[in-house]
């Protein structure tokens, strides 16, 4: 998943150049090379590759509900029934990882393909048979495992209950851990709890922009947060006393967030933006002090009670819940993709609610940069490098995966702009890792071309082309295919790097 909020965030995007220094763009340069132990990989998730969606056992999930009852939402009213079908095709999806030579395939479980209704009880054996299956392969083929667990696709039977904004969220949530580190645990080393939480929360139950599309802005939003860090830390404490000492991996969680550049003197706006953005779950779990951000909870009260509210619409965490989130990851998984410019918005209040209008700030692009098939991706790898840098002060540096970052077009094989915001970003990582950043891994979005959520098929970010048309799905490489794989195989970011042949298409 990408950078969703933006479409609603930046709504209205002014085109404005600027003279915020923000220094170079990020490069490859032949003089740079990645440490030893630096790992490489790519990343897809679950509704968007498997197909599947009855196969077997597996139960509805919102997104088969949504696509299913509201095709005319999708953009081209298609669906991820089938898609490039990795639950078929899984071993041809191993055979392209194992061809681009990486260290790690980070893919996530479908809930309701393990347990079709959410519920232990309904435990699928099939579904825990595939997982497993895809697992010992990738193993085989030396690539490790990284399993995120949730990546969007609840089950449509959780989310008749209310989904991530009812409590017992939190409990159904801690035993669907349970069961993944029972019958993965000693063989997955790295887990990711929730994907883009604050996409699910934001979009799915504030603007009602994606599944469940529920419209509950200005409240819906904190609540689905306030919950979902529970759940987090949940699973995150039973692996570290039950598994931990056996099994010896880590637990982390997947954020998203651009990054920003204020245009006016100052880092205000840069800090309320993050405070909302990578601070709206960052700051509860690797903050020095846990809890909500301050920034973030004194807007939210303050406008609660100017809306004439009896309470804020901000969950407030208990003493004992704000020590139990805090420091509940081994790692932090970044999903980075794009940047924007800052302007105060002043809205008037109190008047329609919403995460988005608590933030009061206006955001916009600079003229210069490259836009790709999405309308809010633009091309701005020095970002990558402040946000880690930003991380690095905010929280005490901790350990950072990029377990996203790609970029969209109509799927050609010469796939040069993809070459480049490829090239770009490992650049800036490298400036990062200079910086002192402890930053372990690069994870390319995605693998494959494949369902983009409300995008459908309109739009792709895959290394290699899927014909959604062809019996067969035949994976075919494209050319930025080819370089990552150089990338990989020489540790060198180079800005001379020439594809090469020899890809079993």
């Amino acid at each position: 998943m990408k950078f969703w909020i933006l479409p609603l965030v930046f709504s209205v995007i002014k085109v404005l150049g600027s003279n915020t220094d923000q220094g170079d763009q990020g490069s490859c340069s032949l003089h740079k090379s990645f440490p030893d132990t630096f790992t490489f990989g790519v990343s897809t998730a679950s509704y968007q590759i498997e197909g599947g969606w009855n196969a077997d056992g597996k139960g509805v999930n919102i997104w088969d509900t949504l696509t299913h009852d509201h095709p005319e939402l999708i953009a081209d009213k298609s669906n991820g029934d089938v898609g490039p079908d990795s639950y078929h095709l899984y071993k041809e999806d191993v055979k392209r990882l194992k061809e681009l030579g990486v260290n790690f395939y980070r893919f996530s479980v479908s809930w309701s393909r393990i347990l079709p209704t959410g519920d232990v009880s309904s435990l699928n054996p099939a579904g825990v048979k595939y997982y497993s299956d895809l697992i010992d392969l990738l193993l085989q083929e030396g690539i490790q495992p990284m399993v995120t667990m949730f990546h969007y696709d609840l089950p449509q039977y959780l989310q008749d209950m209310g989904g991530l904004l009812n409590p017992i969220f939190v409990n159904y949530f801690r035993e669907y851990a349970r069961i993944l580190y029972m019958n993965y645990g000693s063989r997955v080393k790295h887990w990711i709890t929730f994907n883009e939480p604050s996409e699910s929360c934001i979009l799915g139950y504030g603007s009602g922009a994606l599944a469940p599309v529920l419209k509950l802005h200005g409240v819906g939003e904190y609540l689905c947060a306030y919950h979902v860090l529970l759940a987090h830390a949940e699973a995150y404490h039973i692996y570290h006393m039950n598994y931990a000492a056996k099994f010896g991996g880590k637990v982390g969680i997947t954020l998203d967030s651009g990054w920003f550049y204020q245009k006016s003197p100052g880092n205000d706006l840069v800090e309320r933006a993050m405070a909302f953005q990578l601070g709206f779950f960052a700051n509860a779990i690797f903050s020095r002090d846990g809890g909500w951000s301050k920034i973030l909870q004194e807007i939210v009260d303050k406008n609660s009670m100017s809306e004439g509210r009896v309470w804020s619409r901000l969950p407030p965490f208990s003493p004992e819940e704000v020590q139990k989130v805090r420091g509940t990851a081994d790692f932090l998984g970044l999903n980075y993709y794009t940047a924007r410019f800052l302007e105060p918005a002043n809205y008037a209040e109190p008047a329609n609610p919403s995460w988005e209008r608590d933030q009061n700030l206006t955001y916009s692009v600079d003229p210069s940069w490259k836009r790709a098939k999405s309308t809010w991706l633009y091309m701005v790898p020095h970002g990558l490098r402040d946000i880690l840098k930003w991380i690095k002060l905010a929280y005490e540096n901790p350990e950072v995966i990029i377990t996203e970052n790609g970029w969209s077009d109509s799927g050609e094989l010469e796939d040069d702009l993809r070459v480049e915001y490829l090239k770009g970003h490992l650049g800036a990582v490298l400036e990062a890792l200079q910086a002192g950043c402890r930053v372990s891994g690069y994870a390319h979005w995605s693998l494959l071309d494949n369902f983009e959520w409300m995008m459908g098929y309109t739009e792709k970010f895959g290394l290699y082309r899927v014909d959604n048309k062809d019996p067969e799905k035949k994976r075919v490489a494209k050319k930025s295919a080819r370089i990552y794989k150089e990338i990989i195989k020489t540790r060198f970011c180079s800005d001379n790097l020439s594809s090469e042949d020899g890809y079993s298409n």
